[in-house]
């Protein structure tokens, strides 16, 4: 099961939507970094949050993507993805919100498309022997790469 928390409402929402509805996955969950204790929780029990900057910023949880907090939620271990949030009204798609937001943070790079795309395979609803193989093939695109440049 996955419930929209924690973009617009705070992290208590989240909190709910774990314990009450016992969710395997967050749609938005940025302001879980409000709470510390929440993060750790999330952390360690690798929920996906599902990243919708475009909208994001459309709903002035952040003024400008340069200020989102995909980079602290990364480094604080989440499980944090890239996604799009109905596209015909917040506008963009996977592309465009990956495009717009490594455009507008420099500090992502390789490493961080890296880790949300393996967290994205990690967090898809399909067997463990999918996942493990699309993660494979991902390791090996990210060594050659690597080795190229």
């Amino acid at each position: 099961m996955v419930a929209h928390a924690g973009e617009e409402g705070p992290p208590a929402y989240i909190h709910s939507a774990l314990d009450v509805l016992h969710v395997e996955r967050i749609d938005h969950g940025v302001r879980c970094l409000e709470d510390p204790a929440l993060v750790a929780r999330l952390a360690r029990a690798r929920v996906p949050l599902t990243v919708c900057p475009l909208s994001n910023v459309k709903l002035r949880v952040f003024t400008r993507l340069a200020e989102h907090n995909l980079p602290a939620l990364l480094e604080a271990g989440l499980c944090a993805t890239i996604n799009s949030d109905d596209p015909a009204y917040f506008g963009g798609s996977i592309n465009a919100n990956f495009c717009e937001l490594f455009a507008a943070l420099p500090v992502l790079g390789a490493r961080h498309a890296y880790q949300l795309a393996r967290n994205s395979f990690e967090a898809s609803f399909v067997d463990e022997a999918r996942k493990r193989r699309w993660i494979d093939q991902l390791d090996v695109m990210f060594r050659e790469a690597a080795v190229t440049r």
